[in-house]
């Protein structure tokens, strides 16, 4: 036996993949724990109908997904097949499902996997029961299938059990034993287990687990309806069980299995049944299993009835069984992995779908045994992601419920989110809503996009609309605004940007631990800087300004930024991290006349003398104390200007009041989002995730290898010399082809990489995208086109940055 001692608790299809990838790890000293018998566990896996359709907007998602089709169709069970690799077909009954057809052939084309658009005749020859009269074609991905779950669970068992893996079914977990703040060990209804660390994998149960060493599980269990027909006369004779590809008629909420000559029918168009963890029956206490609660028909009869329109075959049918099985969603529709910020060695691998469920398996081993996960970028993933007001029971179940029920529909990028809201208001607030404020959520926070009081800006400007789709949540004013900021001067709400306080005697050391640029500089200093993972890959991009000898301000990305520091901490109490966001503001302050507004307002010299770009200091503005730091991510001269949110109010209207004179505006994020594509800056989340180091994303500068060692820095000197991959920026000279991230790049007929972040360039009137290419392709004046739905978009690779590459404006 090898490794530390592991507790993994469910033996479901996450369980048992799980615990079959540790230990082919080299960790052996694995229990696996289930309250129900093995492999049927009577969980959500025990039921699932199986049906794995690797397409999703997130490439994180599609990856996991394709390693667990790639690992089921190498696994069997005495000769029995674990995966049924017949494909998976989308069909579009309305114009608007076509073309959101098209948009998923670009994810999926753009991260790597074939897939094609079929015509309506090609959906029917592949799928006879198909009404040809009602669709208008399709979206195949050949490699999709149904996962034999029950069976693929079984095999993993039998391998990791061969490597000395124990599993014990029929153990009800009553406690996770806990000491210091680390785990110990796992009590069962059958005595405890000793344990270094334990990772929950109970699913819809998993709350409860969580519970159990005072973690908050941001996850709703939810019946979903999933009905077998009886014999359907057209397949009359089918001895294989699947031979027709899985179907999905997202318009009605639909999809649809093979079983024989019967049908499986899934179904999310009822109204959302969501359940405590708490109310789930046990395995003894349920009649069946205790993820299926009783069929109920009443909802289940739009169904039918849509089906008999779509599979006119199934007239000839009925439908002779019925469930409704529980299974996890979450706020954002991602999983729950990661380490409990609370208890040293307490993990979960939680709200994972079969689909992804292999995958998820290999990307837990690899973070627990190697520190970091090098096959996926995970951070979309992390449970440490949330806001605190984003784990509260209100919260939760309203989003879970209402990703159930948009889990089919057509969402545009830009999507406002639905209640909650408002949550959290900058104090600006009142005066956005007087100025006819068009409001997204950023974190929970309103963020103005454009303001309505700005139309009369548009008069005289050559804005130029975009397509239909880009066009939703757009206004021409966006434009406007943008080109006000570079003519005169704006102000941007700033205030949902993550703020952190770094303090303490240890504070400059432990940052300088942390970051890859030099940050224990003189008072004043302000540096960009990168947090990097072990393995060299980018885990944010963030600003620290030094305000005392011991007191630092980190500009960061959100709560995975704060996670990182606090696991990092030093154990004597000589460093202290929290979180002031929520107590302070920020006023972005920016443009040719920024100075003309500000200076007249302090005693402070705010001249390029007195206060440098990339430095930083306290000052009065009129009666406001702010600390005033020489940034702009719009790339024009002027200031981040910070304050406490009681008087945020006070700094908003003395500064307005100097800037309306000069012809000054409030601007949005439509704006800013074009601005700073204009001068290149990269988004992390966004243009560069974990799975890409500095120099690959252009962020290289960041980083000084003539330092002391920091995280990562080993790993990066590695892979410095190995760029094959870079961040590339293209233009687009058809003024109404904007897209908008995630399609597909190509060159000539193939596909060679992704756009990230896009938006119109209303200063140097392009389109402007930025892409993930092979480095042999981003070369300046290389022609390209852009997958955008059913059209082929003509781009050219650009020399960045677009806008003022001299840095003159900002450094004026």
């Amino acid at each position: 036996m090898a490794g530390p001692r592991v507790v993994i608790i469910g033996a479901g299809v996450v369980g048992a993949a799980l615990a079959d990838e540790i230990s082919a790890r080299g960790w052996t000293e694995v229990t696996v724990v289930d309250q129900g018998p093995l492999p049927a566990t009577g969980g959500s896996t025990s039921h699932a109908p199986g049906l794995v359709f690797q397409t999703n907007s997130s490439k994180t998602m599609t990856e996991l997904a394709r390693y667990t089709v790639e690992k089921f169709c190498s696994l069997d069970v005495d000769g029995k097949p674990c995966f049924l690799q017949v494909g998976g077909l989308e069909v579009a009954t309305t114009p608007e499902r076509l073309a959101e057809l098209h948009r998923r052939h670009g994810w999926i084309t753009a991260w790597g996997i074939e897939s094609r658009i079929l015509t309506a005749d090609e959906c029917v020859e592949l799928h006879p029961l198909v009404n040809r009269d009602k669709v208008l074609g399709g979206l195949l991905v050949p490699t999709d299938g149904l996962a034999k779950a029950v069976l693929a669970v079984e095999a993993q068992i039998r391998r990791a059990t061969e490597r000395g893996v124990r599993f014990l079914a029929r153990h009800e977990v009553l406690d996770v034993l806990t000491a210091d703040g680390e785990v110990t060990g796992v009590r069962t209804d059958q005595g405890d287990l000793e344990a270094d660390i334990v990772v929950c994998c109970a699913g819809i149960w998993g709350p409860k687990i969580a519970r159990m060493v005072g973690m908050n599980l941001p996850l709703t269990p939810l019946a979903h309806q999933l009905a077998w027909t009886g014999p359907v006369p057209a397949l009359a004779g089918q001895t294989e069980e699947a031979v027709r590809p899985i179907l999905r008629h997202q318009d009605a909420d639909l999809y649809y299995r093979d079983r024989f000559d019967g049908l499986g029918i899934g179904y999310y168009g009822h109204r959302p049944m969501p359940i405590s963890a708490d109310d789930i029956l046990s395995v003894d206490e349920a009649d069946e299993m205790p993820s299926i609660l009783k069929f109920t028909e009443e909802d289940f009869e739009p169904a039918w009835t849509e089906t008999q329109s779509l599979l006119p075959a199934t007239q000839e049918a009925k439908v002779e069984e019925g469930i409704n099985g529980l299974f996890s969603f979450t706020t954002d529709n991602f999983p729950l992995l990661g380490e409990s910020p609370d208890v040293k060695g307490f993990w979960v691998a939680e709200a994972v779908w079969v689909t992804h469920s292999a995958g998820v398996g290999r990307a837990m081993a690899e973070w627990l045994v190697d520190g970091h996960c090098s096959s996926f970028d995970l951070h979309e993933c992390d449970v440490n992601r949330f806001e605190p007001h984003q784990l509260s029971p209100e919260y939760v179940l309203a989003r879970d419920c209402q990703n159930f029920v948009e889990v089919y529909d057509i969402l545009h990028p830009l999507q406002p989110s639905g209640d909650p809201r408002p949550i959290r208001t900058s104090p600006f607030h009142s005066r956005q809503q007087e100025l006819g404020a068009f409001f997204l959520e950023a974190n929970g926070w309103e963020r103005p996009h454009w303001y309505e009081a700005n139309a009369k800006l548009v008069e005289g400007r050559s804005i130029p609309t975009p397509n239909d789709w880009a066009a939703q949540f757009w206004s021409p004013i966006v434009g406007a605004e943008a080109q006000v900021t570079r003519e005169t001067v704006a102000m941007y709400d700033m205030t949902a940007l993550k703020r952190l306080e770094v303090s303490g005697p240890g504070s400059a050391e432990f940052l300088e631990r942390l970051c890859t640029g030099k940050v224990a500089k003189s008072v004043g200093s302000v540096t960009y800087t990168l947090l990097l993972d072990h393995d060299g890959g980018i885990r944010s991009d963030i600003t620290v300004a030094r305000l005392a000898r011991d007191l630092f301000q980190v500009g960061a990305n959100g709560n995975l930024d704060l996670d990182w520091f606090t696991r990092h901490l030093p154990a004597d109490g000589t460093v202290q991290v929290r979180d002031i966001t929520p107590g302070t503001c920020c006023i972005g302050l920016w443009g040719p006349l920024a100075r003309k507004v500000l200076q007249p307002l302090t005693d402070e010299d705010f001249t390029n003398d007195g206060l440098k770009y990339f430095r930083a200091k306290r000052a009065y503005i009129g009666s406001v104390p702010v600390t005033a730091m020489r940034l702009s991510y719009v790339g024009e001269l002027g200031w981040e200007l910070y304050t406490t949110a009681d008087q945020g109010l006070k700094l908003w209207d003395t500064l307005w009041q100097a800037a309306k004179p000069l012809g000054g505006v409030i601007a949005g994020r439509g704006a800013f989002n074009s601005l700073r594509l204009e001068k290149g800056y990269r988004s992390f989340g966004t243009d560069m995730t974990y799975e890409h180091d500095p120099y690959e994303a252009g962020v290289g500068f960041a980083v000084k290898l003539d330092k002391d060692d920091f995280i990562g820095k080993a790993a990066l000197e590695r892979r410095k010399e190995n760029v094959r991959r870079k961040l590339t920026c293209l233009t687009i000279d058809d003024p109404h082809a904007v897209v908008l991230g995630k399609e597909p790049v190509y060159d000539g007929g193939r596909a060679v990489g992704y756009v990230t972040s896009a938006a119109y360039g209303y200063t140097i009137d392009k389109g402007i995208a930025y892409a993930w290419l092979p480095a042999d392709l981003t070369t300046p004046g290389t022609p390209l086109q852009i997958g955008y739905f059913d059209q082929r978009v003509e781009a050219v690779v650009a020399e960045e940055p677009l806008f003022d590459p001299t840095m003159s404006r900002l450094r004026g």
